[in-house]
């Protein structure tokens, strides 16, 4: 898939799950970042549940027992099956962000240091630890005047690093891209990208899919899988 124009939902789960990825030897900031990804695709999916007005426990079977028409019920299956895969894939990575916290505050011998709660603001955790830059895995090909994309500040050869939640591990051919694009409509996106030109340098910047700005689709531009 190299246009997001047409935004679809893989047919399964396609990212390899949390814990089972080995996150024992990840920093605080990793962690951090992977719980937030994990609450930024929940969020995305459960959008894509709003806009077909269901939730996970509406009746998709009319009362003859066949699917409804007037919904896209192959698309609310996979995107359930996928909220219900992360939330579970949520708990143990916040059971595995406890561990660590107890376990840095044991070891500093501090008995006035007070023990933080999983959810809390881990900022000063993610100080301490240098900024991992994730591999780019796609190209901004072209970029259209006055879009959406334009506005954030994306160009043309930009390397995209993060698309909101999505990254090298999980972009599955920009099918998440897609989803997340979907997902967020009039909401900010985090766009971390790699521009060239007198030197490389790394940008984080806010992008708004939205509609009616004088052009196709959400974005306003062309990327490609690298």
């Amino acid at each position: 898939m190299s246009n997001i124009h047409a935004p679809t939902v893989p047919s399964g789960p396609t990212s390899q799950p949390i814990v089972n990825g080995g996150t024992a030897h990840l920093t605080f900031a990793e962690l951090q970042r992977k719980k937030d990804n994990v609450e930024a695709e929940l969020k995305a999916l459960g959008s894509v549940l709003d806009s077909h007005g269901v939730d996970m426990n509406t009746n998709l079977l009319t009362r003859d027992g066949f699917p409804r028409a007037d919904i896209d019920v192959a698309q609310i299956r996979t995107t359930r099956a996928r909220i219900i895969h992360l939330r579970n894939d949520y708990k143990d990575l916040m059971a595995v962000i406890e561990k660590h916290l107890h376990e840095h505050f044991a070891s500093l011998d501090d008995d006035d240091e007070p023990v933080v709660a999983p959810s809390s603001d881990l900022s000063a955790l993610r100080d301490s630890a240098p900024e991992v830059l994730d591999q780019p895995f796609a190209k901004v090909n072209s970029v259209v005047d006055n879009s959406p994309a334009a506005a954030a500040g994306l160009r043309a050869g930009d390397l995209i690093r993060n698309f909101g939640y999505v990254n090298y591990a999980n972009h599955d051919n920009l099918r998440k891209v897609a989803e997340c694009v979907q997902g967020n409509e009039n909401q900010n996106i985090l766009v971390e990208v790699s521009r060239s030109g007198g030197g490389t340098r790394e940008l984080r910047l806010t992008l708004v899919p939205r509609r009616n700005w004088g052009g196709r689709g959400l974005l306003g531009c062309h990327i490609l899988p690298l």
